[in-house]
C-alpha cells in the first residue's frame, strides 16, 4: 500500500481524502495557497506546504510547485481530487515521470475522454449509445448550420474540451445557433485553450444519470450503480441521489453494462464516471461524457455499496485487490447529497465572506463533508462549494424525511448560502414524486 500521499487539492475534497489516508495509516500531506492557510484540511494533514498565492494558476494548478512539495516531503503518491489538475493528462504523465504514483486513470485514458468528440466516437465504436451529433468539430459557422439542419433542432452547442457544465449553449433555430456558436467558441478558447465545437441533439425534457465505474488493478472494470443528477442550475449539479428513481431494474442492467463497455474501451483504471442523458419518455439513454476522476457526488455511491471510494482508489493505484468482491456487488438503501454553496438561494450568485456561525446537523443517516468551519473566510478565488450534506436511509422516503431535519438544523451565517433552496426542494411535489428532470430548478424559479 502507498505509505505517503500528497493531496493536490483543497477544501472539502482534500479534507475527505486526508481522512481516509490517515485511517489507513498513510501519511497525508496537504498543499495550500496563502488564502487557504487557515482551512481545516491544512490543520488535519500530517504535513502541509504553502505552494503559492490565491490565484489557482499560481498554486493549485502550478505543476512545478506541487511536484516540488512532493519531493520536499518525501511523498510517494499524488491524489488530484477533482477539478484543478485532476483531468490534466500532461500533469499525470509528469507525476509518473517523476517516479511518483498517480492516483487516477492513466494519461492515455484522460486524453481519450478529454475531447468530447473523440470520446463520442470511441463510445459509439464500443457499442455505447450516443446522441445524434457531429463526429468531427464544426470547423466554422456554416458547418455548424449544416450539421444542425441534419440533426434537427433544438441542438446543443458544446465546447469539445469543456466540462463541469461549462461551455454549452442551446439553439432552437438557425438564428440562435449563429449566436450560440460564436459565444461557445469564444468561451472555449478563453477557458480551455481550444475553440473546437460540436453540435449535438438537445433534449428539452431529459434526466442526467451517471454510472460510477472502477477500473481494478487486475484489469477488470466494474460498475457501482447509478446516480441521479438532474437537479441543476446553469447545467451544474446541486443534488444527487442513488439509486435513481427513474431507473428500472431492466434499464439499470443496460445502463451499467454500457458504462463497463465505456471503461473497457479505454482500458480504464481507478475511479471514473460515465455520464448519460436519459429520455424519460422512451427509456433511451445516451453517452454524455466520461469524467476521469473522483466525482463530487461519490459519497452517495459509497453509502449504497458500503465502500470507501478513496480507499479503493488507493488500492488500485497500489496494485492491490479491492475490499469488495466484484462478482457480488449488492446495493442497499438510498442516499441523497446536497451541495451547500456560498451563493444566494434564489439567483445562485456567489456570496463569499467570513463564516461567523457554522453549525452542522447530526443524527442517524447524516454525513457532512465540509471544507470550512467557524472563523474561516470564503474567498472569491475558488469554487463556491462549502460542504456536502449527505443523507442516507433504508428508503428514499426515509432519506428525504431525514434530509428535511438536517437542512433545518444546518446553520451558516456570514457568506450567502443555498441551504434555504434545499428546504424548498424537499417540499417540492415534482422532486418528491421522483419524476423530475433537468428543468426542475427553472420551474421552481
Amino acid at each position: 500500500m502507498i505509505e505517503s500521499l500528497l493531496v493536490a487539492n483543497r477544501g472539502e475534497i482534500a479534507r475527505r481524502i486526508i481522512r481516509t489516508a490517515k485511517r489507513l495509516g498513510i501519511r497525508a500531506i496537504a498543499v495550500h495557497s496563502e488564502a487557504d492557510a487557515d482551512l481545516p484540511f491544512v490543520a488535519e494533514a500530517d504535513e502541509a506546504v504553502l505552494i503559492g498565492p490565491p490565484n489557482p494558476a499560481l498554486s493549485y494548478r502550478n505543476t512545478e510547485a506541487i511536484l516540488a512539495a512532493a519531493k520536499a516531503t518525501g511523498a510517494q503518491a499524488i491524489h488530484p481530487g477533482y477539478g484543478f489538475l485532476s483531468e490534466n493528462a500532461e500533469f499525470a504523465r509528469t507525476v509518473e515521470a517523476s517516479g511518483l504514483i498517480w492516483v487516477g486513470p492513466d494519461a492515455d485514458a484522460i486524453t481519450a475522454m478529454g475531447d468530447k468528440i473523440n470520446a463520442r466516437n470511441l463510445m459509439a465504436a464500443a457499442g455505447v449509445p450516443v446522441a445524434p451529433g457531429t463526429t468531427d468539430p464544426a470547423a466554422d459557422l456554416d458547418a455548424a448550420v449544416t450539421a444542425a439542419a441534419e440533426i434537427g433542432y433544438p441542438v446543443m452547442v458544446k465546447a469539445a474540451a469543456g466540462g463541469g457544465g461549462m461551455g454549452m449553449g442551446v439553439a432552437v433555430d438557425e438564428a440562435a445557433l449563429r449566436t450560440e456558436y460564436d459565444k461557445v467558441r469564444a468561451f472555449a478558447e478563453r477557458m480551455f485553450g481550444d475553440g473546437s465545437v460540436l453540435i449535438e441533439r438537445y433534449f428539452p425534457r431529459v434526466r442526467h444519470v451517471e454510472v460510477q465505474i472502477l477500473g481494478l488493478a487486475d484489469g477488470r472494470v466494474v460498475a457501482l450503480g447509478e446516480r441521479e443528477c438532474s437537479v441543476q442550475r446553469r447545467n451544474q449539479k446541486l443534488v444527487e441521489e442513488s439509486p435513481s428513481p427513474a431507473v428500472s431494474p431492466e434499464l439499470r442492467v443496460r445502463l451499467l453494462a454500457a458504462a463497463v463497455r465505456a471503461g473497457e474501451a479505454v482500458n480504464y483504471r481507478n475511479a471514473g464516471t460515465v455520464e448519460c442523458l436519459l429520455d424519460p419518455a422512451t427509456g433511451d439513454f445516451f453517452f454524455l461524457e466520461m469524467n476521469t476522476r473522483l466525482q463530487v457526488e461519490h459519497p452517495v455511491t459509497e453509502y449504497v455499496y458500503g465502500i470507501d471510494l478513496v480507499e479503493e482508489q488507493l488500492l488500485v493505484a497500489s496494485g492491490l485487490a479491492p475490499t469488495f468482491d466484484p462478482d457480488a456487488l449488492t446495493p442497499s438503501g438510498h442516499a441523497i447529497e446536497m451541495r451547500i454553496n456560498a451563493e444566494d438561494p434564489k439567483r445562485f450568485l456567489p456570496g463569499p465572506g467570513v463564516v461567523k456561525t457554522w453549525v452542522e446537523p447530526t443524527g442517524e443517516g447524516v454525513r457532512v463533508d465540509s471544507g470550512y468551519t467557524e472563523g474561516n473566510t470564503v474567498t472569491p478565488f475558488y469554487d463556491s462549494l462549502l460542504a456536502k450534506l449527505i443523507i442516507t436511509g433504508d428508503t428514499r422516503e426515509q432519506a428525504i424525511e431525514r434530509a428535511r431535519s438536517a437542512v433545518g438544523a444546518f446553520r451558516i451565517e456570514g457568506p450567502k448560502n443555498n441551504v434555504a433552496f434545499f428546504a424548498e426542494l424537499l417540499e417540492n411535489g415534482e422532486f418528491l414524486s421522483g419524476a423530475y428532470d433537468t428543468g426542475i430548478v427553472g420551474r421552481m424559479r
